[in-house]
């Protein structure tokens, strides 16, 4: 039987442009792109050069501390260009792919570990603390997966993972291999009887019913068994876990994704199969409303700006279009003076609180810019952790090491906290303050 979970705070933003439950067609993207920007702390080390051919599967580049995990080609074709920035940083690698893909082999035999480590699918894996791919060389305490997404707009895992049950079984036989701990997941209550995930075996099941964050699995660790100094435990996308069971039941690396077009700015707001580093474009062509928006790699919390141009997230299972934030707004017709009843907001200010269940067309403008923090206490509305948000972030603005252990920065990561920067009076850019501080503390203390 599944345990519960109560998760009291949280905030679910009612925006438009939900997909419709139905797959899509999208033709192939032309070229795709690895980004060692979307692998937080790593190090890259280069294995091929601009104009080598490659297949999928084939190493890109490894970490140059964990020379083990390798970064592998998505598709088959040649290395069309890899950018730089300052100090010869490397940006993204882009691959110019094949008509038709040939697949490097992989043995699926061995120990667990070394097959997901050699197929170039470890980077799926993450860790707390510090929210980076995982270190094999550390056994963790135990696994964790979020059967759902929380996010606004975010996809249904239930519906992606429906005809996926042999895929996703062998996935979690295999995390089972990685730890002597348990292998968690946390579903929603109100599917609990048609869950994919009441089938599965080998996994301990949770239940919760609450507002974002609670999809976050890190709201969940905290929640079933939050993590002390010197421990560390795994998480792992559910999405992910079908991805290396397909590996170990055909022998095949498969880096397809189903993935959510949401937003408001969306003619058709679907799911659409995409091979993971996709360029988006032909994604959005003629499927937009207008020019002046936005194209996110991700949910419109946490997600990255990459223009239309840009590349599908490698963690990323959406892409959200919304409109860009630059208009301006007169007091009393649409700005702050205004009664506000297409406004979403999170405060009671605003005539269009009487109205819940509302879904609203929401643009980038942050109404303000980065001022002074106010102790108004709208952090800890939507922050369900047993955590002071608000002194947990100033220390980790002054780079306090010694507070931010006592304060819990092991246990988050920075999608924990962007409710909290949704809701701020102060428009203090939370998400990047918290990742600073876990760089501090990894450079410090690990």
């Amino acid at each position: 039987m599944a345990k519960a979970i109560k998760i009291k705070k949280g905030l679910d933003l009612k925006v438009k442009g939900k997909p419709e439950p139905n797959i899509q067609e999208v033709s192939n993207s032309p070229e795709y792109a690895i980004k060692p920007t979307d692998f937080p702390s790593l190090t890259p080390k280069m294995v091929v050069k601009e104009g080598e051919q490659v297949k999928v599967g084939t190493p890109i580049f490894f970490d140059k501390y964990r020379q083990a995990i390798q970064y592998v080609s998505p598709v088959s074709g040649t290395i069309a260009e890899i950018k730089r920035g300052a100090k010869r940083k490397i940006l993204s690698v882009t691959i110019k792919a094949d008509s038709d893909f040939s697949y490097e082999s992989v043995d699926t035999s061995g120990d667990a570990k070394d097959v997901i480590l050699k197929s170039g699918l470890w980077p799926t894996i993450k860790q707390r603390p510090l929210d980076i791919v995982a270190d094999y060389n550390k056994a963790p305490k135990a696994i964790y997966v979020s059967g759902f997404d929380s996010s606004p707009l975010a996809p249904d895992y239930e519906f992606l993972l429906n005809d996926k049950k042999e895929a996703l079984q062998a996935g979690f036989d295999a995390l089972s291999k990685l730890t002597e701990g348990k292998v968690n997941v946390t579903i929603e209550s109100n599917i609990k009887s048609s869950s994919v995930f009441t089938s599965i075996k080998g996994i301990e099941l949770y239940t919760t019913s609450s507002k974002h964050p609670a999809g976050n699995v890190g709201t969940q660790i905290h929640h079933i068994s939050p993590i002390n100094k010197g421990e560390v435990v795994w998480t792992i996308n559910a999405l992910d876990v079908a991805r290396i069971g397909t590996l170990f039941t055909t022998g095949k690396l498969d880096f397809t994704k189903t993935i959510a077009l949401t937003g408001s700015e969306v003619k058709t707001p679907a799911y659409y199969k995409m091979i993971s580093g996709a360029s988006l474009s032909n994604l959005v062509d003629k499927n937009i409303t207008s020019d002046n928006v936005r194209y996110i790699s991700g949910n419109m919390l946490t997600g990255d700006n990459v223009g239309k141009d840009g590349y599908l997230g490698f963690y990323e299972n959406q892409v959200t279009v919304i409109p860009e934030g630059d208009i301006y707004r007169f007091a009393f017709t649409e700005g702050w003076m205004a009664p506000g009843f297409n406004k979403l907001s999170n405060s009671q200010t605003f005539l269009s609180s009487l109205v819940p269940k509302k879904a609203y067309d929401v643009d980038t403008n942050t109404n303000g810019e980065e001022r002074a923090f106010v102790m108004s206490g709208e952090y800890e509305k939507v922050f369900p952790f047993d955590i002071y948000p608000v002194q947990l972030i100033k220390a980790a603005i002054t780079n306090d090491i010694d507070k931010m252990e006592k304060l819990g920065i092991y246990e988050v990561a920075p999608e924990d906290f962007a409710l909290c920067e949704f809701v701020c009076s102060s428009k203090i850019n939370s998400q990047q303050i918290i990742r600073d501080g876990l760089k501090v503390i990894e450079e410090e203390c690990m």
